[in-house]
């Protein structure tokens, strides 16, 4: 796996996923400006579906855009501290121009932390959840050098409104209650053991929780962001190379 190895100055990262940043919901995408223009941390890892859907960097081209909007935001807090990307099932095509345009530090996924003597698997999450079989074919063909140049071959509105196919797909699944596959046991096991790591921090599943690994290690999941008139939930994992802590928003 990608190594990644702290500063000696860090004392504190902070981790956020799956924010599904979208133009309908300004309450997210205010309270996402607002923690990016008010952390104290000292860098930031931004695991994955950040955006509800990512079209193509050529968006941040089309003047006024969303995509545009929150580059600008990104790369204004960038400037204040280093600012970590990895790719979600949503966000899978922001490239290089997207990392220039803000900033960032693209990651792999996975990739470990080595913070001191703490080593910390880092993933999106959704390469884990074994059990949906379908969406894994899916991960497999859509990552594809291929697949992503006939994609992006399309005009921008037509990207857009696949994306916009796309959402309404989710939401429908979502309403109808079907459940979300976890992370596979035996394949975060065997993560965990090439690693030689203590902790996974991952997203993906909207299962904000703590488990336990037979290894002695820790499975720590992030919380999705979503804040609008009905529901309020959204968490920023604070973590130093001792512990963690839960910071609701």
């Amino acid at each position: 796996m990608p190594e990644l190895i702290a500063p000696a100055h860090w004392r504190t990262v902070e981790f956020i996923s799956d924010l599904h940043l979208d133009p309908c919901e300004p309450a997210t995408v205010q309270a996402w400006r607002d923690y990016l223009a008010h952390s104290t941390t000292d860098a930031i890892f931004l695991l994955g579906d950040i955006f509800e859907v990512w079209v193509g960097d050529d968006a941040l081209l089309e003047v006024g855009s969303f995509e545009a909007e929150c580059a600008r935001t990104l790369g204004e807090a960038s400037t204040k501290r280093p600012l970590f990307f990895m790719v979600g099932n949503r966000d899978f095509l922001a490239g290089d121009a997207f990392l220039q345009t803000t900033g960032m530090t693209g990651l792999a996924d996975p990739t470990v932390l080595i913070w001191g003597e703490r080593r910390i698997v880092l993933s999106h999450g959704d390469a884990l959840c074994l059990d949906d079989v379908e969406y894994q074919k899916f991960r497999v063909l859509s990552r594809t050098a291929a697949w992503q140049q006939q994609l992006l071959s399309q005009p921008l509105a037509v990207r857009r409104a696949i994306g916009k196919s796309a959402r309404s797909e989710s939401e429908q699944r979502k309403q109808s209650g079907a459940p979300y596959a976890d992370a596979d046991p035996g394949m975060t096991a065997a993560w965990m053991q090439q690693a030689r790591a203590q902790w996974l921090i991952h997203g993906h599943t909207h299962r904000p929780a703590e488990h336990a690994l037979p290894n002695g290690g820790t499975r720590i999941v992030l919380s999705d962001w979503h804040l609008d008139a009905h529901t309020h939930r959204a968490e920023v994992l604070r973590v130093t190379p001792h512990n963690w802590q839960r910071l609701p928003l």
